[in-house]
């Protein structure tokens, strides 16, 4: 979609918000500030967190978490390579950058009453080196918000939104005391509140922890899809923002794609449901909350699976394609990716049909059997929706079986099998019919050049 159109609709949501929580809502500023937002948001790495996704977590909110959900994913070091260099000004009197990372190191002559508010609520100090898998983006991000909004909304107002935005650091549990990050945001807030007279009572902190559970649910509210394609949907286009090989997609090689698997599958694979979505107070309700919760795991369980199986295929692809070299393109073995054009040589043409193919054994494998050979319900940039290779597996080992071969796979990743020896282990006649299948593209490929 047009950026402009992005940059209008954001304006005007800055503009009401701004209104509704008293503050200057005729300022010419909002209107570079969307302008800012939306060229952050739309990086040439930017396939999930975009602006469709920002507006997505406002959607039906207060104004405070309107204001909070355009600007929570502003900064995004590890998908944006970096800081965007229209961010930076605001941030970089603020940080310096180590060899172990960006540390908090303000400027003497930077503004400290803005770092101050926002160290605090997020736990953070002087001299700490920012983690971007702990609070590195949302505390840059909430500085951010905080100084260009300044003079725009009140101090209390700015601490409400910043607060909102810390609630978004995902994925964490209780502490060894029993605290869970609400909670202990709610003790941080009340001290900042304290410390820089924000004027907020006991209530109005509460809520503001409550709107801040509201951000950070609708945030990552894809875990709760109420059918797991919708959920793998938003997981494919996540693969891309940290492996920007992906984007060139006739190019990136199979072992680019293999280690892009399988880092997703080992994200998923220890996640568990209560670190996903919160409950505080009473928000969301008991109901609301378990239906969120039984919706993530079997999500999760879907997408375990769906990924473990896609890992061994690729697995045996990469081990096939290096008798060719290491740096192969999937695409040279499957045919044409996505793309503008068609291409008549496919790798799953070539591939065999299984007399007696494998049937599932519950309902769990017939929506992943029907995930890998009908395939994801949306399109991907940067893989094709269906998985024919894992399909025929599966079809000709079994699921159990095919899981099997996940520890040779694993002993492959580390080095302590040879791609000789995890073929030697693996099904022989299935082996073979993928490496039928990838001589007939070759020797297709080869038959098209001679006719040019």
């Amino acid at each position: 979609m047009d950026p402009q159109h992005y940059i209008s609709k954001c304006h005007a949501e800055l503009q009401s918000a701004v209104a509704a929580l008293g503050g200057d809502s005729a300022s010419p500023r909002l209107a570079s500030i969307a302008d800012l937002i939306i060229q952050s948001m739309t990086g040439p790495w930017r396939s999930f967190h975009t602006p469709e996704h920002i507006f997505e977590v406002g959607a039906g909110g207060t104004p405070v978490e309107v204001v909070a959900a355009l600007f929570h994913d502003l900064v995004y070091a590890q998908v944006d390579s970096g800081i965007h260099v229209n961010l930076a000004r605001y941030v970089a009197p603020y940080v310096r950058e180590t060899d172990k990372g960006l540390v908090i190191d303000p400027m003497e002559s930077a503004p400290a009453d803005d770092l101050e508010l926002v160290m605090t609520l997020f736990g953070f100090a002087r001299g700490q080196v920012l983690s971007p898998f702990a609070g590195l983006n949302e505390f840059l991000s909430a500085l951010l918000a905080v100084r260009v909004l300044e003079g725009i909304l009140s101090k209390s107002v700015c601490a409400q939104i910043a607060t909102c935005i810390e609630a978004t650091v995902p994925f964490r549990g209780p502490q060894p005391d029993g605290r869970n990050c609400s909670q202990i945001l709610l003790e941080r807030l009340k001290q900042a509140n304290q410390d820089h007279a924000l004027g907020l009572d006991d209530a109005a902190c509460l809520d503001t922890i409550l709107m801040g559970v509201r951000v950070a649910n609708r945030d990552i509210g894809n875990f709760a899809s109420e059918h797991p394609s919708e959920f793998l949907n938003n997981t494919w286009n996540l693969i891309p923002e940290t492996n920007h090989d992906l984007v060139s997609t006739n190019t990136y090689t199979v072992k680019g794609y293999r280690i892009s698997l399988q880092k997703m599958e080992g994200f998923l694979g220890f996640l568990q449901p209560a670190a996903v979505f919160r409950q505080f107070a009473d928000e969301p309700s008991n109901e609301e909350h378990q239906r969120r919760l039984d919706l993530t795991l079997r999500n999760l369980e879907v997408a375990r699976l769906y990924l473990r199986l896609k890992l061994v295929s690729i697995t045996l692809l990469e081990s096939l394609s290096l008798s060719l070299g290491e740096e192969v393109s999937l695409s040279s073995i499957m045919g044409k990716l996505p793309g503008k054009m068609d291409f008549p040589i496919q790798f799953e043409n070539y591939l065999p049909q299984i007399a007696k193919p494998y049937q599932a054994q519950n309902r769990q494998e017939e929506i992943v059997m029907d995930l890998l050979e009908t395939g994801r319900s949306a399109e991907s940039v940067h893989d094709t929706r269906h998985s024919p290779v894992a399909s025929y597996l599966v079809k000709s080992l079994g699921i159990p079986a095919s899981l099997q071969l996940l520890d040779q796979a694993r002993s492959f990743f580390a080095g302590k099998l040879s791609a000789e020896d995890l073929l030697a282990q693996t099904d022989p006649q299935m082996v073979q019919g993928l490496r039928h299948a990838m001589v007939e593209v070759f020797a297709r490929r080869a038959e098209m050049f001679r006719t040019v």
